[in-house]
């Protein structure tokens, strides 16, 4: 996006803002909702909790990639690789543990570290797991599975695990391939502190209209589907030991909930579903949903994402079913 046409978008949309605070009759538009159908009604709250949920951590992810752009050098990078590939998989899997962050923050910034010379695999460990394996998420499971905190552990062993190999799987992939990331025009390096401050806001901000405009396709979406899906088909055919996994994490990707709360609707099925559909909808749901596919199509070549989401679904949907 040029310069003047993103300028001009910014202008738009602080004046809509500003007419959407200042001259919106609320009153007029309270008696418009009361006559929209429930389940529109429903539909607008979902998209707009799910968009606004977002939204933050989007911006915080776009801010972190430009500031990785801007202030850290390939040399830097290439340094903190380990020599042996496949070693560097379990200690970038602990990330999450330092910096938890969700799968709308991590996408930008692993692109990012890619064109910095991360390699493919090591960035696809930090997609997967730092949304999942963190002290958050483990936080919340525990709280939402009060009467059984097992889940909890068993989430973080069985995420950890798949981690562990997807890795591996996208090393034996793409460990010589470096063409996996849509083109993305740069700007002119800068060097200079005061330029290199405009330059990271900039880059942010080309960063947000790319990512933005997925994220909100992606929460009309997911509220669509969480207004008019019906949960009693699922409860169906959770009865099925085998195909019950693979439902758990069909409904995860529609959902696309946050990590941070996905743990209470598993919670809310424990009814209809037994341990091991309820973990493939815990491990899978964090690692890839509706909302950051569109985002990875946004930043990585298809064929790839393709591949990426094939080899998710089947290590998840296998971790689920072997584990304990």
């Amino acid at each position: 996006m040029t310069s003047s046409r993103k300028d001009w978008m910014a202008v738009l949309l602080f004046l809509s803002l500003l007419f959407l605070f200042l001259g919106v009759d609320f009153t007029a538009l309270a008696s418009l909702h009361n006559h929209i159908a429930p389940d529109w009604r429903n539909m607008i709250v979902m998209f707009l909790s799910v968009f606004l949920e977002a939204m933050p951590f989007v911006m915080v992810g776009v801010f972190a990639s430009a500031c990785i752009q801007t202030f850290i050098s390939e040399a830097t990078i290439k340094r903190l690789i380990p020599k042996f590939p496949v070693v560097g998989i379990l200690p970038t899997a602990c990330i999450g543990l330092i910096f938890p962050m969700c799968e709308c923050v991590i996408i930008p910034v692993v692109r990012r570290l890619i064109q910095k010379g991360l390699p493919v695999h090591l960035g696809i460990v930090m997609i997967v797991s730092v949304p999942v394996l963190n002290p958050i998420v483990f936080a919340s499971t525990y709280y939402a599975f009060r009467s059984t905190p097992q889940m909890a552990y068993d989430r973080m062993v069985a995420a950890g695990i798949a981690t562990m190999l997807i890795g591996i799987v996208m090393y034996m992939l793409y460990k010589e391939r470096k063409d996996v990331l849509q083109p993305y025009e740069e700007q002119a390096k800068v060097t200079h502190v005061h330029g290199r401050f405009f330059a990271t806001i900039h880059h942010a901000a080309d960063e947000f209209f790319e990512a933005g405009k997925y994220v909100l396709l992606g929460a009309f979406v997911a509220s669509l589907f969480q207004t008019f899906l019906s949960r009693d088909v699922l409860t169906n055919l959770g009865a099925n030991e085998f195909i019950s996994p693979f439902i758990m994490m069909v409904f995860a990707y529609i959902l696309s909930l946050c990590s941070e709360a996905d743990a209470f609707i598993a919670a809310s099925l424990q009814h209809a579903f037994p341990a091991k559909p309820l973990l493939a909808f815990l491990v899978f749901g964090p690692m890839l949903d509706f909302k950051n596919t569109l985002m990875l199509f946004a930043y990585f070549k298809k064929k790839f994402v393709f591949v990426l989401i094939g080899v998710i679904s089947i290590i998840v949907y296998l971790v689920a079913i072997l584990y304990r």
